[in-house]
């Protein structure tokens, strides 16, 4: 029996997605948005140099096809990533209308997502009233801040005094289907933040609103806030079984990293951890060493996206870069006979763009423990099949295996 690792690095886009062109960015469309290949030309000619320096060095996804794959998707130039892969290597593209979280992930576990998310205007207020009512009743306030499109960051530094003063919770939310609150953990309470959450979710739910995201953070005008790591994600939950379900239903156990459990609701998943990017990579070398015969480990590394791209920090997304090169590296050459390990994104997150929202691109299909040889161009789907064959259980849904 063998063991299945299937690892999303959260927004790692390769560019050339053939529809980027009907999405957008503010007023600017996704067409030539390219995250790896325009942090590889940054770095290449010195503009990204703040905690690293030189062209952008990942040796271990490059030896698996990572430089080929982005050539392939887009055609684009990487400086520093020429090897000869000694993987499985492609590119995939996206059918569900979105270029967020869960769309990737749904549809990367072989579920299209099947309808149109719900998107707030890009107007101030964003909300509409009887939505406001509704968080405020839940919330116990007379009201909430926000209520618009921000950058999480620049949110709390804007509204994170006001909060703390009159116990009003923080909204807002972005290009994505999302509706984002964020409240002190000490003065609101985190589990007062989750309990409102949980709450208002159902109704998001209905408006086909993808994800209602409790933000916590610490800290006061004075020091500065700062974000913990405490998110969690309350999302729709797939109206299809996935990967997941597959797997669990063929008697295997699934293991959760990161925010798997969330995008998912936990359907299908055994167990999860969460943590720092640093923490969750831990976890995996301790599942790569010990996870049980035929299981499936599903695993996202989301600081790429939440840190780095949305805040346009070029340097930072290369640093990240090269950090979990470093690390998956060594966690490569754990993997037992039998074992395959696909490398993947759900979007792009170009930090090079215009706006602080992702951008639509096809990602890099990675695959260790199945030779060497290209695969081409597939689909999101087609991985999940890819999974399911490695792992000799049913599968569902418009996808092929590439294997």
């Amino acid at each position: 029996m063998t063991r299945a690792f299937l690892v999303v690095m959260d927004s790692v886009g390769i560019g050339g997605a053939p529809d980027a062109g009907t999405f957008f960015n503010g007023d600017r469309p996704d067409t030539g948005a390219n995250t790896l290949a325009h942090i590889a030309q940054a770095c290449a000619r010195g503009a990204a140099e703040e905690g690293r320096s030189g062209p952008l060095h990942l040796p271990h996804l490059d030896a698996l096809g990572l430089g080929a794959a982005t050539r392939l998707a887009s055609g684009a130039a990487t400086p520093g990533l020429a090897a000869d892969p000694l993987g499985l290597w492609g590119c995939a593209r996206e059918h569900s209308r979105g270029k967020d979280t869960p769309s990737g992930h749904w549809e990367l576990a072989g579920l299209p997502v099947p309808w149109d998310w719900h998107y707030f205007p890009d107007t101030a207020p964003a909300f509409p009233d009887d939505l406001v009512q509704a968080v405020a009743e839940a919330a116990g306030s007379d009201g909430i801040l926000g209520n618009c499109h921000a950058s999480g960051t620049v949110i709390i530094d804007r509204h994170g005094a006001e909060h703390m003063r009159t116990g009003q919770p923080i909204c807002y939310t972005s290009a994505d289907s999302v509706f984002q609150i964020a409240a002190h953990e000490e003065t609101f309470g985190l589990d007062r933040l989750l309990a409102l959450c949980k709450a208002v979710a159902p109704r998001l739910h209905a408006m086909k609103v993808g994800r209602v995201i409790a933000r916590p953070f610490v800290g006061t005008r004075e020091t500065g806030f700062t974000r913990t790591t405490n998110r969690k994600d309350f999302a729709i939950a797939p109206p299809a079984p996935v990967l997941t379900n597959w797997a669990q239903d063929a008697g295997r156990r699934v293991h959760g990293v990161g925010k798997i459990g969330d995008i998912f609701s936990m359907q299908g998943i055994d167990d999860v951890v969460k943590g720092s990017d640093a923490e969750l990579m831990t976890y995996l070398a301790r599942l790569v060493a010990t996870a049980e015969e035929g299981s499936l480990t599903f695993a996202n590394f989301v600081e790429f996206d939440s840190l780095y791209g949305h805040r346009r920090d070029i340097s930072g997304y290369a640093r990240a870069l090269e950090w979990f090169d470093r690390e998956i590296g060594q966690i490569l050459q754990s993997l037992g006979p039998g074992d395959l390990m696909v490398l993947t994104a759900d979007h792009g997150n170009d930090p090079s763009w215009s706006g602080t929202d992702h951008t639509r691109e096809q990602v890099p299909v990675l695959v260790a423990g199945r030779g060497a040889g290209q695969i081409g161009q597939v689909n999101f789907a087609d991985i999940a099949a890819s999974v399911a064959a490695h792992l000799a259980i049913p599968a569902q849904g418009p996808g092929r295996s590439f294997l």
